[in-house]
């Protein structure tokens, strides 16, 4: 317990999935949390589901894909809570699944401007006030999709790839300042998204399983002990990493 007491955090896209799972686990950590996402009714439940249970949540509305939108948000938690420690850049979007030659210019930037974009503007924005704390913490959101290849999502391969070294390279600029950048690459997790897929196709269980050789897919909160771990001061030597959480799906 008491892992985050006294720090101030932002997580994008906490409204479902992942995202939200960690936001949870940091308010119970003892972080002030900015729940953020594009969906009010949806962002707003989840920070009432903190305060409720003793946290200290504020929902704010976000599209990262806007930089405006980002720079407003950050310096709104700021004013609100009087700096930042954490920011956690989960918000994202798989996309079309097509290969290269068949892939519009629309369609790749659809997923660009959030899973690339949104980190770069929301990292941007949050930076300088880091600076000013005198220390930092950012976790990226890629996948193993940023590790490896598959026959499948070319533009989340690209966006996802091009977040893993966008982290070293903020890594080693803002080392200097005790901002440490790292980066958390998640196998097949049961989130709502791929519960659906689930439901839609009674083979795809299967299929996912026999690429994970733990045999069972993870759920958010494994990813969100990963999430907690570098956001805490118990990381505080740890930058530049690509933490795994798949299963051992890239082991092979």
């Amino acid at each position: 317990m008491n892992r985050l007491e006294g720090k101030v955090a932002i997580v994008t896209g906490s409204g479902v999935g992942m995202g939200k799972a960690t936001a949870i686990m940091f308010a119970k950590e003892g972080a002030k949390v900015a729940v953020t996402c594009r969906t009010e009714k949806v962002g707003q439940a989840v920070a009432d589901e903190i305060n409720a249970a003793g946290g200290e949540a504020y929902y704010f509305p976000l599209d990262v894909s806007n930089e405006k939108n980002c720079a407003d948000v950050v310096n709104a938690v700021v004013e609100k809570w009087g700096k930042l420690d954490i920011l956690v850049n989960n918000a994202g979007i798989t996309g079309v699944d097509k290969p290269t030659h068949e892939l519009s210019e629309a369609e790749l930037d659809q997923v660009l401007n959030i899973d690339l974009k949104g980190v770069f503007f929301m990292t941007k924005h949050a930076i300088p006030h880091m600076k000013n704390n005198g220390k930092g913490s950012i976790i990226n959101f890629s996948s193993i999709y940023g590790l490896v290849g598959a026959r499948e999502l070319t533009a989340y391969h690209a966006a996802k790839g091009a977040v893993t070294c966008m982290t070293k390279q903020d890594a080693i600029t803002y080392g200097p300042d005790h901002i440490r950048v790292n980066s958390v690459h998640p196998g097949t997790i049961l989130t709502p998204l791929v519960q659906s897929l689930i439901d839609q196709d009674p083979e795809y269980e299967a299929k996912q399983l026999k690429l994970h050789p733990l045999g069972y897919l993870g759920q958010p909160d494994d990813v969100a002990y990963a999430v907690l771990f570098l956001a805490s001061d118990e990381a505080r030597f740890v930058t530049g990493a690509e933490i795994v959480i798949d299963g051992g799906y890239t082991a092979q």
